[in-house]
């Protein structure tokens, strides 16, 4: 699939196009005002918009406490030798070589913090990895340099590049950079199931508000899927050194009601009426690994 263009088509398919734009126009209004991107200056993780996302926040919130409690408990072991153990304090040292109790501390300690860590993450990883039955498959190619989405037969057979904006395409509420001229479009509260696969080199599908990071590998098939909870507008961007134009192929999700969705399916299966995508789920299973 070559990237949209509108030059020399015909009244009828123009006038599908701009009812699709009247369409999306009426996402952006309804909206919530949330954004999913992260603010100048913003430290830590964008708001999370799925129950994995959330489980990731939560997952380092508890690996950070963790660090810190060992680091100060290290410092203040660190600021007791220096004070108690000092060649003024103690000018006769200690002949001390062995003690069973200390050994059996540092290695059973270590061990315990080992396996608090180690039930969250594996239950983490464990839901990241069986995917649910899904509501919506989608699949997802990177290419050098921006990524495609295909709709299979049942959600009406189509496909379509979703390219930077960039120069007098900005619009005011454009963001610079992330901002696409087709956004991939999902409904609320339906499970996702997105197959990513990459078409040259390795790129990285990643959208943060979401918790999802899938490679898009060259003849490997890779899944990972995602519920969002509230409407909006999710960006995220290519999370691998894909080439020159790496910095400029960015992800646009939006989230909409299922009525919006309907709506929006109707309108682009007459916009991308010429690129089918029903061949590229028959080819699927021929590339999993």
């Amino acid at each position: 699939m070559m990237r949209s263009n509108f030059r020399g088509i015909d009244l009828k398919a123009m006038a599908g196009a701009l009812s699709l734009a009247a369409v999306i126009g009426g996402f952006v209004s309804s909206a919530h005002a949330q954004q999913g991107h992260a603010a100048p200056g913003q430290m830590g993780f964008q708001e999370p918009v799925t129950a994995i996302a959330r489980e990731i926040q939560s997952f380092h919130d508890l690996l950070l406490w963790m660090c810190v409690i060992i680091s100060l408990f290290v410092l203040a072991l660190l600021g007791y030798v220096m004070v108690r153990f000092n060649e003024k304090a103690n000018p006769t040292p200690s002949r001390t070589t062995h003690s069973t109790v200390l050994e059996v501390a540092w290695t059973v300690i270590p061990v315990l913090i080992l396996v608090v860590m180690a039930i969250p993450s594996f239950r983490l990883l464990t839901h990241q990895l069986v995917l649910p039955e899904a509501d919506l498959t989608i699949k997802v190619t990177g290419k050098q340099w921006y990524w495609s989405y295909d709709y299979p037969k049942d959600q009406g057979d189509f496909g379509f590049d979703s390219i930077l904006k960039t120069g007098a395409d900005l619009k005011a509420d454009d963001i610079r950079l992330l901002s696409v001229d087709n956004e991939a479009v999902v409904p609320v509260n339906k499970t996702v199931r997105l197959q990513v696969v990459g078409a040259d080199v390795i790129h990285s599908f990643v959208v943060p508000a979401f918790g999802i990071r899938v490679d898009a590998v060259p003849g490997r098939l890779n899944e990972t899927w995602f519920k969002a909870e509230r409407e909006g507008l999710y960006y995220g961007q290519c999370s691998k050194l894909c080439g020159k134009d790496h910095a400029y192929m960015p992800i646009a999700v939006r989230v909409v009601s299922d009525q919006q969705y309907q709506a929006w399916v109707a309108e682009a299966k007459k916009k991308f009426a010429a690129t089918p995508s029903s061949s590229d789920f028959a080819d699927n299973a021929a590339i999993r690994q």
